[in-house]
């Protein structure tokens, strides 16, 4: 068995203790944990497989494709040129992006692209996953569609397009692609091993996937017309397709992230530490405040399921944040269960990312078990007990 390697304080061997017992047990194939707490990184560790043979370890700099946890990094850069006045969350999107206005998208603001709010939650078919992963051609077509509900009145997870969203903001605004913008301004000053997308050269320390269980809900069966089967069913994207050097080409903000925990750690802690890390300040306190500013809680038109969602990050609630810790807390997971917490409050980031996919969209028991433990080393009261449903 491949033993579980890095640095883990002693206070927090009870997290190291589970992924070697979840690996030991086949629940897990490869996975990084990580902590951080005021600055501090308490955990930092990784252990497992990076393939099904069993042949080539989970090492140290091994990344994976994070899928939504990626929408955490995507949403720190639009929201840093917010803290930099260069956009307003309360702006129309056609200030920037003037042929974004078309068919009854005009009132849609900056904020509701980074709460899921915006009324495009997807595209109108027909498109291929491989125009998706052509950013001028799909970011085109999101920019001629008409929104799918009256923007700003409910929440719709844009689950592959919001990078596309919040990307064509970020070049209108800076010049710069997403992927060139969160490697210069993000990643290198955070010295964070992370990517959207995976420069070639990166191909073979990345892990393979192992696809989650079916999906509970039967997307073929879903009126064709409705925000969940134009969101999830109309393409179905499936958990191979990570691998192939189509998707790992493109710029895709919503879901080809490639980190390890780590890396996902060190951009989330942006936030969790106040928006200053190692000295360097990338956000304000005015603009973290603004990510706690509520901006839908009730049922997801997309997921079907009850989310609250503040600017940038999703907010503790019912549904599947409710096992959450209490507290100034937000987060964000990827397909298959990484997750990123931030943890304002109490100055703490928790990551955790692996290659065996489990069931759910953000966060599943797995994931729930180590952020229980996390918690319980720092004395905090379970996070709850409640089941993390599978979506």
């Amino acid at each position: 068995m491949a033993k579980v390697q890095g640095t883990c304080s002693e206070k927090f061997n009870s997290v190291k203790q589970l992924l070697e017992e979840q690996i030991a047990s086949g629940q897990e194939l490869g996975a990084s944990i990580a902590v951080n707490i005021d600055g501090e990184e308490v955990v930092d560790i990784w252990g497992g497989y990076k393939d099904v043979e069993h042949k080539a370890t989970w090492d140290k700099d091994t990344v994976v494709n994070v899928w939504s946890s990626t929408k955490t990094v995507s949403a720190l850069a639009v929201l840093m040129l917010i803290d930099q006045g260069k956009l307003d969350a309360f702006e129309k999107v056609w200030k920037y992006w003037p042929e974004f206005a078309e068919n009854g998208k005009e009132n849609v603001e900056v904020r509701h692209f980074l709460s899921h709010t915006s009324g495009v939650s997807g595209w109108d078919q027909p498109i291929t996953i491989e125009e998706v992963c052509d950013v001028k051609i799909s970011t085109e077509k999101l920019a001629k569609q008409a929104p799918w509900w009256e923007p700003g009145t409910a929440s719709g997870y844009h689950a592959l397009n919001m990078g596309h969203l919040l990307g064509e903001l970020v070049r209108r605004i800076t010049g710069k692609s997403l992927t060139q913008f969160v490697a210069e301004e993000i990643a290198a000053p955070l010295n964070a091993d992370f990517q959207i997308g995976a420069a070639e050269k990166d191909w073979g320390r990345i892990a393979d996937v192992v696809a989650p269980p079916p999906s509970p809900v039967d997307f073929n069966s879903l009126p064709k017309d409705s925000v969940t089967f134009k969101t999830f069913g109309a393409l179905q994207t499936k958990a191979e397709t990570c691998l192939t050097s189509t998707w790992r080409k493109a710029e895709i903000g919503a879901a080809n992230g490639h980190a390890n925990a780590r890396s996902l750690n060190r951009t989330a802690s942006v936030v969790s530490l106040g928006g200053t890390v190692n000295g360097k300040q990338f956000l304000g306190q005015k603009t973290i405040d603004m990510i706690f500013q509520e901006q839908s809680n009730g049922t997801d038109l997309a997921i079907g399921l009850p989310i609250r969602y503040g600017i940038g990050y999703g907010l503790k609630g019912e549904g599947p944040a409710e096992w959450l810790a209490d507290g100034k807390v937000c987060f964000w997971g990827g397909w298959g269960g990484s997750i990123v917490i931030m943890d304002v409050g109490r100055r703490l980031t928790i990551t955790y990312v692996m290659n065996k996919m489990g069931a759910g969209t953000m966060g599943n028991e797995r994931t729930k078990a180590y952020v229980d433990k996390v918690y319980e080393a720092l004395g905090v009261q379970s996070v709850g007990t409640t089941s993390v449903p599978a979506i």
